[in-house]
């Protein structure tokens, strides 16, 4: 099907169906009468699959930008929040603000190697050191809240 360089209109129906509708994968395969063993034939052939990864690269980009254009929303929200009146929410929002700047430049620092298109990992989320002098702000300004 795919093997000439280019696919089928049912092929391009079937991934259009997958990255543009609300349907799940299976919901998908039943509206377009595909057996899960032509599928997985599909999923084999080349042409098919980096059309299929294309359209995942192409998410993934779009939800990078949106993470992006509200990244400084969420960064001022937290900053509302650190003078919560509930000093549990006070708190979280403080440590929230002071991992950011090691959270960025761990994301900005990290690409896969040996990928051409040099994607980002995206990194597990655990708790980066704190330093004296941020310790010190932070109980500072949990000790002006009491």
């Amino acid at each position: 099907m795919g093997r000439c360089g280019y696919l089928s209109k049912r092929q391009l129906e079937v991934l259009e169906d997958i990255f543009g509708s609300e349907l799940d994968e299976e919901e998908v395969l039943e509206k377009h009468r595909v057996r899960r063993s032509t599928y997985d034939r599909w999923l084999g052939d080349k042409v098919f699959s980096e059309r299929f990864r294309q359209h995942i690269n192409g998410l993934r980009r779009r939800s990078e930008l949106l993470m992006a254009r509200y990244a400084c929303l969420a960064a001022a929200k937290l900053v509302e929040l650190t003078a919560s009146d509930k000093g549990e929410t006070a708190r979280r929002a403080c440590m929230d603000i002071m991992m950011m700047p090691g959270k960025l430049s761990e994301e900005v620092g990290q690409t896969k190697t040996g990928d051409k298109s040099a994607e980002k990992i995206i990194p597990a989320a655990e708790p980066a050191e704190l330093s004296p002098e941020r310790a010190s702000r932070l109980l500072a300004v949990l000790a002006e809240e009491k």
